[in-house]
C-alpha cells in the first residue's frame, strides 16, 4: 500500500494526518503519547522510611533509574505498557524538599518529597567516645603489639578476631575497627558482594579501587554488614577509610554533596550500632561533618601544613588522632 502525506496539522494533544490511498483521501487522528508520570505513596517521610514509587508513560520494556536529589537509588524496568512499580528507602544526608526523578533514556518524570527534619538525638550514654587527651596506637598489619601503653587501639576489623579485641579491652584499652568504606579491596572476604558497576579507578594501592559512593542502594547493605561484624567482635568504634573520593580521580563524577551524603550515612550507621565513628581525612568537609563524627583520624596534616582545617573537632571537644610518616619532621613540629 502506497500513499503520500499531504498535510500534517499539529495541536497540543493530537496530530491530523491526511493521506491519499488509492486515490481516496483519508483522514486519521493520532493521539500523542501521554507525558511520563511519577507517583509516591507518601509525599513526606523520615530517613529510613520505605516509600512506594510508581511510574507510567515511559517506553515499554526499558531500563530506567531512580535518583533522590543527586543520589542514585537504583534501577527499574518498565512493563509492556511503559509502567513500573518500585520502593525506595529514604536515605540519610537530606532534609527538606528533595526531588525524586525517574528517567528512561532522555525521558524523565519527577515528584517532590519532603524529608522531615529530625531533632538531633542526645548523645547516647551507651556509646563510648574518646576524650581529647586519649592516647592511641594504630597498627593495621601483622600481629597486634598489645604491650603498647595506649588507651585506644585502631586495628584492622577483618584481620583481627574477637579474641584480640577482648584481650585489648581486658587491659583497659578501647578498640577501633578499621574498615575501608570508600574503596574495594579484592582480598576481603566480602569482595564478591561488590557489583562491577560500583568499582572505579585504582586508588594507588594494589588490589584497591574507588567506589561509586552515589550508589548507596548497593553499598549501604555491605557497609552495614561490616559494622555488624565490628559490633559482634566487641569493637568500640569504627574508622572508615577512603571517604574523600570526590576529591580524587575515582573514575566517577562524584560531587561534594555525594560525599557528604555517604559520610553521614556511615556516621548514622555506626551510631545505630552503638559504635563511635571517626572521620578519616576529608579535610575540605571537616566543618560540615564534625557534628556527625566523634573524632577525626588524619594523615600527615603536619607535613602538609593542614592541621588548622581540623580545628572544628577540637573546638567541639573532640580529639584528632594524627599519623605522620617520618621525613624531616621533628617532635617540635607537633604543636597546634
Amino acid at each position: 500500500m502506497r500513499g503520500k502525506v499531504l498535510m500534517l496539522a499539529r495541536t497540543s494533544t493530537s496530530a491530523l494526518i491526511l493521506v491519499i490511498l488509492g486515490g481516496v483521501l483519508l483522514g486519521a487522528t493520532a493521539t500523542a503519547a501521554a507525558a511520563p508520570q511519577l507517583a509516591l505513596s507518601a509525599s513526606a517521610g523520615a530517613v529510613d522510611d520505605t516509600i512506594s514509587v510508581s511510574g507510567s508513560g515511559f517506553a515499554a520494556r526499558a531500563s530506567g533509574r531512580l535518583t533522590f536529589g543527586s543520589l542514585r537509588l537504583g534501577a527499574f524496568t518498565t512493563d509492556r505498557r511503559g509502567g513500573f512499580a518500585s520502593t525506595i528507602t529514604v536515605p540519610s544526608g537530606f532534609s527538606g524538599a528533595v526531588t525524586l526523578t525517574a528517567a528512561v533514556g532522555r525521558t524523565s518524570a519527577t515528584a517532590a518529597f519532603d524529608v522531615r527534619a529530625q531533632a538531633a538525638p542526645a548523645p547516647s550514654t551507651d556509646i563510648w567516645r574518646p576524650a581529647p587527651t586519649t592516647t592511641w596506637q594504630i597498627q593495621l598489619t601483622g600481629s597486634v603489639a598489645q604491650t603498647v601503653d595506649a588507651q585506644m587501639y585502631d586495628i584492622d576489623g577483618f584481620d583481627n578476631p574477637a579474641s584480640v579485641v577482648t584481650s585489648l579491652k581486658a587491659k583497659g584499652s578501647r578498640v577501633v575497627c578499621y574498615i575501608s568504606a570508600g574503596s574495594y579491596e579484592n582480598w576481603r572476604p566480602d569482595a564478591a558482594q561488590f557489583p562491577a558497576g560500583v568499582l572505579g579507578a585504582s586508588n594507588g594501592w594494589a588490589g584497591e579501587r574507588w567506589l561509586d559512593v552515589r550508589r548507596l542502594d548497593l553499598l549501604a547493605p555491605i557497609m552495614r554488614s561490616r559494622m555488624d561484624m565490628c559490633k559482634a567482635k566487641g569493637f568500640d568504634a569504627v574508622d572508615p577509610d577512603n571517604v574523600d573520593g570526590y576529591s580524587n580521580a575515582t573514575g566517577f563524577a562524584l560531587t561534594a554533596a555525594d560525599q557528604l551524603a555517604y559520610n553521614r550515612f556511615l556516621a548514622d550507621a555506626a551510631h545505630a550500632r552503638g559504635l563511635a565513628v571517626g572521620l578519616k581525612n576529608d579535610l575540605e568537609q571537616v566543618a560540615a561533618l564534625a557534628p556527625s563524627f566523634d573524632f577525626a583520624v588524619n594523615e600527615q596534616c603536619f607535613q602538609y601544613t593542614e592541621c588548622d582545617m581540623l580545628r572544628p573537632f577540637l573546638t567541639a571537644g573532640k580529639p584528632v588522632f594524627n599519623i605522620e610518616y617520618g621525613g624531616s619532621l621533628t617532635t617540635s613540629t607537633f604543636v597546634v
